[in-house]
């Protein structure tokens, strides 16, 4: 299966909501999370068994898969677990790990990806938004509760569109984040407003960062994006006036490339591309027609 299409297919883990509020978490094995990054050994995910988990004060039930129990534990102190070879490895280096590993890599990348997730939501959300009382994670860590006012508050995900945008001659529009490492391109993003759809965002953010105005939008696909806390949502367009104009505070540089010209600035390096794995990645590969170096 091409790993491209994985996300169009149903979870892999059972994520059991009617059971997260009575699991025997005790007896379940652990993806160790922190900071982001994930216990791994070259890029598969460690599963440890209950008896080798490092000291947590945090523990989120992600899950059965199979006949398992999977959790998510932020282990408190140091980590001495995962046998040779295992590091707590950032999410974006393992998400190229798992594209590479095709449909071998899509549990550990589930796994990983929803696990920074909710570790990151519970790290930035540890008080009550009403009332500023420290709030307790329930209903298996998807959930933390406000003793003070018995509210209930839940993950959030902040959805974000990203555009590839091609011209009457077939050339990928590729730009330039001013706060962006150099030489580093990919393609037109922002984040959806209140009241406003996600075609329309994608209007909006593409029209204020380049003066582009798009025809022939469609949807491409979505990828969960936990940096910290979104959803990524990917669209293609056309445009038949390629001229822009760049928001400088947003976009520092953008230009259109062809296929062989995309070629010569990645082997020259002045063109770095999106990592594999990523939605942004799999958009310009569309496009491209083939795997990129």
């Amino acid at each position: 299966m091409n790993h491209h299409l994985l996300l169009d297919q149903p979870l892999l883990i059972d994520r059991g909501s009617e059971r997260r509020d009575h699991v025997d978490t005790a007896s379940a094995h652990a993806v160790v999370v922190r900071d982001g990054a994930v216990l791994a050994i070259d890029g598969d995910v460690v599963e440890l068994p209950p008896s080798a988990r490092p000291a947590h004060g945090l523990e989120i039930y992600l899950g059965r898969d199979g006949d398992r129990d999977l959790v998510a534990v932020v282990p408190d102190g140091p980590i001495d677990a995962g046998g040779p070879g295992a590091r707590m490895t950032p999410l974006r280096e393992l998400l190229g790990l798992f594209a590479a590993r095709g449909a071998d890599g899509a549990l550990d990348r589930e796994l990983a990806t929803t696990a920074v997730a909710i570790s990151a939501w519970h790290a930035s959300h540890p008080r009550c938004a009403l009332c500023g009382t420290a709030t307790e994670p329930r209903m298996g860590g998807w959930v933390r509760r406000c003793p003070a006012d018995q509210k209930d508050h839940y993950p959030r995900t902040d959805p974000a569109v990203i555009v590839a945008i091609t011209d009457g001659d077939d050339r990928m529009l590729m730009a330039h984040a001013s706060h962006w490492s150099a030489h580093r391109f990919s393609h037109l993003a922002g984040y959806v407003e209140p009241g406003e759809s996600l075609e329309q965002a994608a209007h909006r953010e593409v029209a204020e960062e380049s003066g582009l105005v798009m025809h022939d939008l469609t949807y491409a696909g979505s990828q969960p994006w936990p940096f910290p806390a979104s959803v990524m949502v990917g669209f293609r367009a056309r445009v038949e006036d390629p001229g822009f104009v760049l928001d400088d505070d947003e976009i520092s540089e953008a230009m259109w490339v062809s296929r062989s010209e995309l070629d010569a600035r990645v082997a020259d390096g002045t063109l770095v591309l999106a990592p594999p794995g990523s939605i942004a990645r799999r958009l310009l590969e569309e496009w491209y027609g083939s795997t990129l170096p």
